[in-house]
């Protein structure tokens, strides 16, 4: 199943996308006389909640027309996530990625975090902040939580999982180094744009997949979740042996070779107002932002 999440007249509507389009479920739920969740979180957390989902798609064929689609074009989008507990991130995880930013590749995951003051939707702005001189794009494919998870062995990882999305972990480098930890760097408002899908876990190998990034129209990015240093179920796994992961709960598992700070200095132009990432991951959709 794949979902979007966006505001219409103030209030929080999930769409699904179907053969048709994007079905606006809670006009749909009307309709139909049928409860319906208002968030994706709700979702991941409760699986009564994906059950009303499931009911509202089994009847809405035969009982909707063009009245009950949205169009992405026509939306306005949220972060397929609004509330989650925890925006975990991973560091230098691909090989290629170390090597142009000269570092060691690390013999554990390297983990950091975000505040939930950086999350944005797709086509949301991002704005630069005004003493902020080096800000940097990373496409990353993201995990969503959807179980708790304590203490758990990568061959059982996978099956805490939800689903998965697209993000940009914006980067501010001179913040970023101020020290050795790298908090300041990442979690200014807005750094954390994800969407503009949440596709289920049963639909996606996140082994082998597709990630690229284009800066103004430039591919800058372009490589595969099967150059991960650690893949997913490991990831999880060491996470939850040092502390709780709940359903929810996000990770940005790190970002491929090709973002700015990998240039030679010479050759490193930051990102400025008016610039425009697009993020694609394969079978997940396409990430937009333009920073202001």
């Amino acid at each position: 199943m794949q979902l979007i999440h966006f505001s219409e007249d103030g209030n929080s509507r999930i769409g699904v996308k179907t053969d048709r389009g994007i079905l606006d479920l809670a006009k749909t739920a009307k309709a139909l006389s049928l409860p319906c969740p208002a968030y994706i979180d709700e979702l991941v957390k409760d699986k009564e909640k994906l059950a009303q989902v499931s009911a509202i798609l089994e009847q809405a064929d035969e009982r909707t027309d063009a009245s009950f689609y949205v169009s992405p074009e026509d939306i306005t989008f949220l972060p397929v996530l609004s509330h989650p507990g925890k925006i975990i991130c991973v560091g230098k995880n691909y090989k290629a990625h170390v090597a142009e930013t000269k570092s060691e590749i690390p013999k554990e995951p390297v983990i950091f975090s975000k505040f939930k003051n950086a999350l944005a939707a797709h086509k949301e702005p991002i704005p630069i902040p005004p003493n902020a001189s080096k800000v940097d794009y990373e496409a990353e494919l993201v995990v969503v939580i959807g179980a708790t998870v304590s203490q758990a062995e990568p061959a059982d990882a996978l099956k805490y999982v939800a689903g998965y999305t697209v993000g940009n972990d914006v980067s501010a480098r001179d913040w970023q180094h101020l020290s050795s930890q790298w908090l300041l760097g990442k979690t200014a408002d807005k750094f954390a744009p994800i969407g503009p899908i949440f596709t289920t876990a049963d639909e996606v190998d996140p082994s082998n997949l597709d990630i690229s990034l284009k800066l103004n129209g430039e591919v800058r990015q372009n490589s595969n979740t099967k150059h991960f240093i650690f893949d997913i179920p490991t990831i999880i796994s060491y996470v939850s042996k040092h502390f709780t992961l709940e359903a929810g709960d996000i990770i940005f598992t790190g970002t491929p070779d090709g973002v700015i700070l990998g240039h030679p200095k010479e050759d490193q132009v930051w990102l400025k107002a008016g610039d425009t990432t697009e993020i694609t991951i394969e079978g997940l959709g396409t990430l937009i932002n333009t920073f202001k």
